[in-house]
């Protein structure tokens, strides 16, 4: 059995609240009496994508487990390089990283878009998952993550900066059949769908929770909720190849 951790939107912007939240979220990963094989954060890990933000993330953000980190589209590149990856005299090119565990491979994508909210795949990472996914052996499960869905939701303010160009990212994943799921966040809610045929798993928000249309109430903040607890998806890939997640709340203790 393959247990992978999922949390996604962080926002740390010097705010203690914030910060609390992801400390709940971490606190409560790393007091499991297990060992994941994963915990991917998708992205919008800072507010602002200002040094001091990387910095404050690169604290909470430590793990016993193998940790995957990407960026979202609040996020810097070359502050997010420095702050979080190590790197000295960090590039602008998009972040793409792979881990390859026992039995799975998490292979993730950045799909932010310097200077924009919406995703978009630059072609260097379609070809950069193209080759994972061929350096991979066909009996091994890919799971893909990036920030931003490919899909709509039937959330508007989501919907509106979603992932565009997601045809290119399909017509990929039609030729690597062990491509098992995608894996996202953006949208600040549990959700899921199918994209390319495939599960897609949306993460949801540790900073807020996303109110959805029908949830508004006049006189309400009309996209999210603060007072909502923040949450983590468990994706768990079961010796029969069959995928299944679960979702969590964490009640933070600040």
């Amino acid at each position: 059995m393959i247990v992978i951790a999922h949390l996604s939107d962080i926002h740390l912007d010097g705010d203690a609240r914030a910060a609390d939240r992801t400390r709940a979220v971490m606190e409560y990963l790393d007091g499991l009496p297990y060992d994941l094989d994963a915990v991917l954060v998708s992205g919008d890990i800072a507010d602002h994508g200002t040094p001091a933000e990387y910095e404050a993330a690169g604290k909470l953000l430590r793990s016993r487990h193998p940790l995957v980190v990407c960026p979202g589209n609040h996020d810097d590149r070359a502050a997010f390089r420095q702050g979080l990856l190590g790197e000295a005299g960090p590039s602008v090119a998009p972040v793409d990283q792979v881990l390859r565990g026992n039995g799975f491979v998490l292979a993730v994508c950045d799909s932010s878009v310097p200077g924009e909210h919406h995703g978009f795949l630059a072609e260097s990472t379609l070809a950069w998952l193209d080759g994972v996914l061929g350096d991979t052996p066909p009996e091994t499960p890919v799971l893909v993550g990036f920030h931003h869905p490919p899909v709509p939701l039937h959330t508007p303010y989501v919907d509106g900066i979603r992932q565009f160009g997601e045809e290119r990212l399909a017509a990929l994943a039609e030729r690597h059949p062990h491509l098992t799921a995608f894996l996202c966040g953006h949208a600040h809610t549990a959700a899921a769908t199918t994209f390319a045929g495939r599960p897609l798993l949306v993460a949801p928000g540790v900073v807020s929770t996303l109110r959805l249309p029908w949830e508004a109430e006049s006189g309400t903040d009309p996209h999210v909720h603060l007072d909502e607890p923040p949450a983590v998806a468990f994706h768990v890939l079961g010796e029969d190849g069959r995928l299944t997640t679960h979702y969590r709340v964490v009640v933070a203790r600040r």
